[in-house]
């Protein structure tokens, strides 16, 4: 293999702050495969761009060569030469000579994607650096529109993508992955009880409706007030936590082979308030009769039974009031990075606060409905928000809700891949209800 001259060499450590971690070496020679072996680009170009080069003349050789290849033509150090000769940093290594160098250094087509995951890694960790640096000279600007707080939930968002750069191959996928993947969604359907192929709700008739809770999926669960939204919603949530079990998934991952972690944000009451709740579902006591400790033993028993159950329980609870949607999206990774996060609940969507920019209340519950989908397909996982309905059901004669109801609706049904509707005619027939006095419209009524 031929020596090439090169400037910081596989100088991997941080010197007075300025070199950054990187290997000239490498570069050079998988540069030197691409331009002998044109085929080799289809290897690594998954794994790395040109952004991913330490050496700026080394990206602008990367990212003519990958042109050339695109449209079937040749790259080669004859080819690249007329696209590079005037080319001032080129012309520092040696000019149209240096490409002819790194054909000479090419390593063999067996070790060129160990050698463009060693370029990517040191293009993470310099951008992990970049990012330390601007986060603490943001940090030390005092600038009276920019708080600590939303500092933090920037800094963590860029942490967020940058821990996940290059997790997820994109891009075209053999029909053979595409349909093992889909026979592995049949198999977990036809393993389970009731055929599902998302995660269950523990209801076995929203199950059927559903077919689970499929990932990233957005799901409205609306009505008005004392319809049940919130009891239905805690129902969901202690069913999939409850059920939850640990596993090997069909890609050889861990993860929830049954049920799942589930993170609640609970805008409107506090967790004390949720946890109560959800207790007194479990124990089917009335949450009165708790507040008052008037039970029998037995429904104590299955009190204290229903505790023990719930410790147990990976169910998550976000008490805090008036959440910006940024703040919410940035909890929301933290819990999937610490404890994992299989289902995330919103208790609602009205109470959750858009970024402040938008100039009505329509187009904020529209970034909000947005960004609570754009968490769903990042996080991998489905999003249930409730809704309020607007107060024209009251007017109609028949209370039943419909899409146009959704309240401040904006994108709500468009950005929403399942809009459910909680509806209790019981509710407006006792209201209707004619007074004991009234005998002929309580004969109508009955």
């Amino acid at each position: 293999m031929n020596e090439i001259t090169s400037l910081n060499a596989n100088q991997l450590e941080i010197q007075a702050s300025e070199t950054m971690p990187h290997s000239i070496e490498a570069e050079q020679q998988l540069l030197g495969a691409i331009l002998t072996n044109n085929d080799i680009y289809d290897r690594v170009a998954s794994i790395i761009s040109a952004r991913h080069f330490y050496d700026p003349v080394h990206a602008r050789i990367f990212d003519i060569a990958s042109q050339r290849i695109a449209k079937n033509n040749l790259a080669s150090p004859v080819t690249l030469k007329a696209f590079m000769e005037d080319d001032e940093g080129l012309k520092e290594l040696g000019g149209p000579a240096y490409l002819a160098r790194l054909a000479g250094a090419a390593i063999s087509a067996f070790a060129v994607r160990d050698y463009a995951q060693m370029i990517y890694d040191l293009a993470v960790r310099r951008d992990l650096i970049q990012l330390g640096r601007d986060i603490s000279a943001k940090a030390a600007t005092v600038d009276v529109s920019s708080e600590p707080r939303e500092q933090i939930v920037e800094a963590e968002q860029q942490l967020y993508k940058l821990a996940e750069q290059g997790q997820v191959e994109s891009g075209f996928q053999s029909f053979l992955k595409a349909v093992t993947d889909a026979v592995n969604v049949a198999n977990a359907a036809y393993q389970r009880d009731g055929g599902l192929s998302g995660v269950s709700t523990g209801l076995i008739d929203m199950d059927k409706k559903l077919g689970g809770l499929h990932r990233s999926d957005l799901l409205i669960l609306a009505g008005r007030p004392s319809m049940g939204k919130t009891s239905l919603a805690t129902n969901i949530a202690f069913n999939v936590a409850k059920a939850y079990k640990r596993g090997q998934l069909p890609d050889g991952s861990e993860g929830a082979v049954d049920g799942g972690v589930v993170g609640f944000y609970s805008l409107e009451m506090s967790a004390e308030q949720l946890a109560a709740r959800i207790l007194s579902e479990a124990a089917e006591i009335p949450s009165q009769q708790i507040r008052s400790g008037d039970m029998t033993e037995a429904e104590f028993r299955r009190f204290v039974d229903a505790a023990k159950a719930l410790e147990a329980c990976p169910l998550f609870i976000d008490d805090t009031p008036a959440l910006p949607i940024s703040q919410l999206a940035a909890r929301a990774r933290r819990l999937k990075r610490t404890h994992g996060l299989d289902v995330l609940i919103v208790d609602y969507l009205q109470l959750v606060r858009g970024t402040g920019k938008s100039e009505n209340r329509v187009n904020e519950i529209s970034e909000i409905t947005m960004g609570l989908k754009a968490i769903a397909k990042e996080l991998d996982i489905p999003v249930i928000a409730l809704s309020q309905l607007s107060r024209q059901v009251e007017n109609r004669e028949d209370k039943r809700p419909q899409l146009s109801d959704l309240r401040e609706s904006g994108s709500i049904e468009q950005d929403a891949d399942v809009v459910m509707f909680v509806y209790r005619e019981e509710y407006y027939k006792e209201r209707e209800k004619p007074g004991d006095h009234e005998l002929d419209k309580m004969a109508i009524w009955q």
